[in-house]
């Protein structure tokens, strides 16, 4: 996607489109989305949405991801997926 299409995209969504300009040119959350962008591709990300469900373990407060969903999903893939980890 080109800078362009972003503008495009805040002009569709009646955005004020200088600011968000400035906001994009002056590249103050560049450093963020690239760390979230390195985070995803670290954790699978293939796509958006992308949903993992996961169990805690009682003794700790990490979660394990078990389970990832890509893409919109109906609601029975959430439910059968929840069923199974709940098992």
């Amino acid at each position: 996607m080109a800078i362009k299409d972003f503008v495009d995209h805040a002009q569709a969504l009646n955005l004020d489109v200088a600011k968000f300009q400035q906001c994009l040119d002056s590249g103050k959350y560049t450093a963020k989305v690239r760390k979230d962008l390195n985070d995803a591709q670290k954790a699978g990300v293939t796509g958006t949405p992308t949903f993992f469900l996961g169990l805690t373990d009682p003794k700790s407060t990490e979660v394990k991801s078990i389970r990832k969903l890509v893409g919109a999903q109906p609601y029975a893939a959430f439910k059968d997926a929840i069923d199974s980890l709940l098992k």
